[in-house]
């Protein structure tokens, strides 16, 4: 059966921390979302050998600012190339749209009904070295949730919002409708049911 997935990672260090170095970043948690059984899962940085072959078989992977952060973190660890991936990076559509970066929570207060960020990165970052792991499981797998309120919104509706500098709500028009051919996340024909995962 035919599923997408969408995802979001919280990682252990900062760029500050490893001098923008995207090679040196590590993951505390990956949370993800599977249509296929309505459900949410989260993975921390030693069980991401579980995750390769879900992302791996879906249909197209969701993130937000996920082409720029997400994927090439996650690479780091995958022995093949995430970017092949079907995949449709939300923050990336609201630029095209409408020629602005936004943030996760600035569209969601916008756009949703009571969906909120939880916390923000820095925070998860702080969980991580205090130990507290079960915090950073909930707070991604709320972005998660938030981002697949947006996509499921934007598919139904065609258009999200946004808050102006004046305080005005403004929709704009998306499109997350699945390409006849799937893309990768640089907007390339994508390489479909890959398998790069090693059965050891």
């Amino acid at each position: 059966m035919s599923y997408e997935i969408v995802f979001d990672i919280e990682t252990q260090n900062t760029f500050a921390e490893v001098n923008n170095d995207f090679k040196k970043l590590k993951i505390s948690v990956v949370s993800i979302y599977r249509s296929d059984t309505d459900s949410y899962e989260s993975f921390t940085e030693s069980e991401l050998s579980r995750l390769w072959p879900i992302l791996e078989k879906s249909s197209r992977i969701i993130g937000f600012n996920s082409e720029h952060f997400d994927v090439p973190v996650l690479n780091n660890y995958y022995l093949g190339d995430l970017t092949q991936l079907p995949h449709l990076d939300i923050m990336k559509e609201v630029k095209n749209s409408l020629g602005i970066r936004l943030k996760l929570s600035s569209i969601a207060e916008a756009t949703l009904d009571n969906v909120t960020k939880s916390a923000d990165g820095l925070q998860a970052i702080r969980w991580w070295k205090e130990g507290k792991i079960d915090e950073i499981k909930k707070y991604c797998e709320q972005d998660v949730r938030v981002t697949k309120e947006l996509y499921d919104f934007g598919v139904t509706n065609k258009q999200l919002f946004y808050k102006n500098l004046t305080g005005e709500i403004l929709p704009f028009a998306v499109n997350f409708s699945k390409p006849e051919k799937p893309v990768n996340a640089s907007g390339a024909p994508a390489n479909a049911n890959i398998n790069y995962t090693l059965p050891f």
